[in-house]
């Protein structure tokens, strides 16, 4: 029987290569757009999984009250990691974590005659404890437990020293200055976790040489503890919620709570909105989730479409099956087979298809992903996904052409009730509102990056590098400075403690004439050299840039507008501000510019100036066109004052761009994934359009024997399907528009969303629509009637 099942579904395959080819193919471009989604979602899911004490680890975040609002943020003080585990018993392990190099930079290693940068941190001496990094060599209880300690991965002691056995023991030289102690080798960190680095430094060492981790009003570093087994986490939390009041006054316009986050939830859930987890990397995994099921159901759509359309076709066969006995749950399973015969030939050229667009996909998304062939779980997957589909598409079908009565077939006196065509057009009406709200959200996303990418953030990014502050650069700034002066292609020099790109660092200790002492005002702060102004191309209201000039510019600040309006002060330039006990004159007012991502309004911002500080970056400014030859003058003057520090340099454009990388991609793939879903269901619309017309042979005949024109016919065949479009059009509208204001309410600065978006994707979803059905409506339109009524 099932033998015979299957000739007869391999026989209406072959009998109807067209509808057949168009169900394969829109089933096949929807899997394999499903499959790739399902491995990104799955590789973002992953991360930080890995980790053996995954439940018990918690990362400590800060929860501010000041100046009428609350915010969070991961950075806490220098110290805690370690009073956290000597005073609160449920902590087991606890480890501070910071950047041994500004983010986006890497520190210079030589041994062994070889020179390179690698990134990594300072971390705390249980670090090896908490997170399952495994040692090749050393012990987790003292790889970071003394002065000058370094851990490295497999990856540099092959490097430095060809084994991880000789790294053991050796002595590394880091940044030309100090020799450290290998002390362990840890395998090379997986793609799959958000912490990625190549060494990591003794605790202590960082303490060393940042002596302002003393105090506790102080924040940079993230810090991480591990729970005693059985240890209620709430209960922790709130022990700890006013721990940092043990080492400081507690001042009512500024309070602090710390709080704990799952560790494994940080890296999709890191967006801290009003002092609490709020979002994150999640909403794009969820919204990724979506589309994919989207694309599918559009698929699925088509086929159930395709198949309810062409059962006037089958019924004779439905009712001759059913007179020699055949019952319903058979005649179900027939055609749901049939259904499974078809998504399996879908499945074979998804797989295909998405091996074909891997590459491609992965260099969007920046992943590495690859198809996992060799896995029992991902086949087992596909085989889901192949019986969902085909179950999905093939149900409502088999369930439809299986309740025909035999005898209202064999009269040939079947109509086909109100409901199931309603159901039919319902089905194109949701699978073009799924299309246009996709539409609608290409448009609006790539406005937004568009908008971003393309404003007036304060300074000129263009022709703007960034080169870090290390080595012999320190001591060597003052003569780099006066040698760059001498380059044609430079035209301005200055440095700064972080990048323009992101102002980390941020102080309440700021106070002024009149100021209220029952309020806290957080600044942006910045540390700078001369010529900054100039070099970043910022614009001053009033005042004048720090200047050599000047010999009291040391006790001097810039601030931007936004820290004047905080302030109060109308005429600002010649005033004082106290910087904890540093007090200095104002004299410049800065435009107000963007020194964060866009997702952030511009903040209070106070800027002094400090021409020996010790790190940070070297801001460049170089003439347009001559950026080649005064990249090479720069890497020559680099390398002859700073000769054992590998060259390195970014550009502020790029560094710009990354911080909407997700946003950019987001872009990309919505524009993807609705041309995708138009063209899917595009293949719909063309099978329903053909099979209608084939359907209405006769009455178009007979309406070009009654004087009908071509253009009359086209309009009749097309109108019915134009219909289902604009009723889908006013469902899609309001709900993108909602889910769209939604999305855009993630930046402080942003585009709206204007009529004509709807008007655009509304006149390309019935240009695109008209389009399809067109060609099958002027082809029937153009046949004779002489031959359309020859069998009357």
């Amino acid at each position: 029987m099932y033998k015979s099942y299957l000739k007869i579904a391999w026989r209406n395959l072959i009998r109807n290569k067209a509808f057949s080819a168009i169900n394969i193919l829109g089933l096949g471009l929807g899997m394999a757009c499903s499959l790739l989604i399902m491995l990104w979602v799955y590789d973002e899911r992953s991360v930080d999984k890995f980790h053996t004490n995954s439940n018990l680890l918690y990362q400590v975040y800060e929860r501010n009250y000041y100046d009428g609002k609350v915010e969070a943020g991961y950075s806490t003080q220098g110290l805690l990691a370690d009073e956290l585990k000597r005073i609160i018993p449920e902590v087991q392990y606890a480890s501070g974590m910071e950047y041994v190099a500004p983010p986006g930079t890497s520190s210079t290693f030589e041994a062994s005659g070889k020179i390179t940068k690698m990134q990594g941190f300072f971390a705390g001496a249980d670090f090896f404890s908490m997170f399952s990094y495994p040692l090749l060599q050393g012990k987790m209880q003292t790889a970071l437990s003394t002065p000058n300690a370094i851990a490295i991965s497999r990856r540099m002691a092959n490097m430095f020293f060809g084994t991880p056995e000789n790294a053991i023991g050796k002595a590394i030289r880091f940044e030309n200055k100090q020799d450290l102690q290998v002390t362990a080798v840890f395998e090379n960190v997986p793609a799959n976790s958000s912490q990625q680095f190549d060494f990591l430094r003794s605790w202590a060492d960082f303490v060393k040489e940042n002596k302002w981790v003393n105090n506790w009003s102080n924040t940079s570093p993230n810090t991480y503890v591990q729970l005693q087994a059985g240890a209620n986490a709430a209960a922790v939390e709130a022990r700890i919620k006013d721990f940092i009041y043990r080492y400081q006054q507690k001042d009512k316009s500024f309070v602090t709570e710390l709080a704990l986050q799952p560790y494994a939830e940080k890296y999709l859930h890191s967006t801290l909105k009003n002092g609490k987890v709020d979002g994150g990397r999640i909403e794009y995994v969820q919204l990724f989730t979506l589309l994919a099921i989207f694309v599918l159901l559009i698929a699925c759509i088509n086929f159930m479409n395709l198949a309810t359309a062409r059962s006037s076709a089958r019924a004779k066969e439905v009712g001759l099956r059913k007179v020699i006995g055949a019952i319903r749950s058979v005649l179900i399973g027939q055609f749901i087979g049939e259904a499974m015969l078809i998504t399996f030939f879908a499945v074979v050229i998804a797989l295909g298809l998405a091996a074909l667009l891997l590459p491609a996909f992965n260099n969007l998304t920046g992943k590495t992903l690859s198809l996992p062939l060799a896995q029992p779980a991902f086949w087992a997957v596909v085989a889901a996904l192949l019986v969902i589909t085909g179950f999905v598409s093939g149900s409502y079908p088999a369930l439809f052409l299986s309740s025909f009565n035999p005898v209202t077939v064999l009269k040939g006196t079947l109509k086909f009730s109100w409901k199931a065509t309603l159901f039919r057009k319902g089905l194109v009406v949701f699978q073009f509102a799924l299309s246009i709200m996709l539409i609608v959200g290409m448009i609006v996303i790539y406005k937004q990056v568009d908008y971003i990418q393309s404003s007036n953030i304060g300074y000129n990014r263009e022709n703007l590098l960034y080169v870090p502050i290390e080595g012999d650069l320190i001591k060597n700034y003052s003569a780099f400075k006066q040698e760059l002066k001498k380059v044609p292609g430079i035209q301005a020099i200055s440095k700064m403690r972080n990048s323009p790109t992101v102002i980390e660092h941020h102080t309440g200790s700021i106070s002024w004439e009149g100021k209220d002492p029952g309020v806290t005002i957080s600044f942006a702060d910045a540390v700078v050299g001369y010529d900054f102004t100039k070099t970043m191309k910022l614009q001053l209201k009033e005042g004048r840039d720090f200047s050599e000039s000047y010999g009291t510019d040391s006790a001097a600040y810039l601030l931007n507008e936004e820290a004047v309006k905080r302030i109060g002060y109308t005429n600002p330039v010649g005033k004082t501000v106290s910087w904890g006990n540093r007090k200095g004159t104002i004299i410049g007012v800065l435009k107000d510019f963007h020194f964060n991502s866009m997702h952030q309004s511009i903040e209070p911002l106070i800027v002094r100036l400090d021409e020996n500080w010790p790190w940070g970056t070297i801001l460049v400014r170089i003439r347009p066109g001559q950026t080649k030859q005064s990249i090479e003058a720069l890497e020559k003057i680099c390398k002859s004052l700073n000769p054992k520090v590998p060259f390195t340099y970014r550009f502020s454009d790029i560094e710009f761009d990354n911080l909407y990388r997700s946003e950019a991609v987001v872009s990309s793939l919505s524009s993807y994934f609705a041309f995708l879903a138009i063209f899917i269901s595009c293949l719909g619309l063309f099978g329903l359009a053909t099979f209608t017309a084939a359907q209405r042979t006769k009455e178009i005949g007979v309406r070009k024997v009654l004087g009908a024109s071509v253009s009359t016919i086209v309009s009749l065949l097309a109108s019915d399907f134009l219909k289902l479009v604009f009723i889908a059009m006013l469902i899609a509208f309001p709900v993108s528009w909602f889910a769209m204001n939604s999305w855009l309410q993630e930046f402080a600065y942003k585009v709206s969303i204007e009529w004509w978006v709807f008007l655009l994707a509304g006149f390309a979803a019935i240009g695109i629509a008209l389009l399809t059905v067109s060609y099958q409506s002027i082809k029937a339109a153009l046949i004779s009637p002489v031959k359309s009524l020859r069998s009357e």
